[in-house]
């Protein structure tokens, strides 16, 4: 396994199949699954199988091995509509804390991931200023 793997991390112990999960693809970064507690038939999880708990800490070798994992998930469940869905801490809904990218089908408006989406009036003053900031 390419990567450090944190030796107590639910989702590191599934990429060294300590943990049973029902696997539907592998690469040399990434492992992806179903979840066991889906909000939709074929909710899948992609994990990369190096240990960081936000993706901010990820190398980007990983992340970028992540995304087309995901589409191939997409494609393969054969979903019109599907979130991918990635937490980064606690307070923002992380539950494990080792990234992971959720692949959710949205087969109608009871199944799959229900959100809301509770926007602000923007000040573009503090927009144009904060762009200014950011800009990389």
């Amino acid at each position: 396994m390419a990567s450090k793997l944190a030796a107590e991390c639910l989702f590191c112990k599934i990429i060294r199949s300590e943990i049973p999960s029902f696997k539907i693809h592998e690469t040399a970064h990434s492992f992806a699954f179903l979840d066991i507690g889906p909000l939709s038939e074929g909710h899948a999880l992609v994990i990369p199988k190096y240990h960081a708990e936000k993706m901010h800490e990820l190398p980007d070798e990983f992340l970028a091995d992540a995304m087309p994992v995901a589409k191939k998930i997409a494609v393969a469940l054969g979903a019109d509509n599907y979130n991918i869905l990635q937490n980064n801490g606690r307070l923002a809904h992380q539950e494990v804390p080792h990234v992971h990218f959720h692949i959710i089908p949205k087969p109608n408006e009871e199944e799959g991931l229900a959100i809301g989406w509770p926007t602000k009036k923007a000040d573009f003053e503090r927009l144009k200023e904060l762009a200014g900031s950011l800009k990389l």
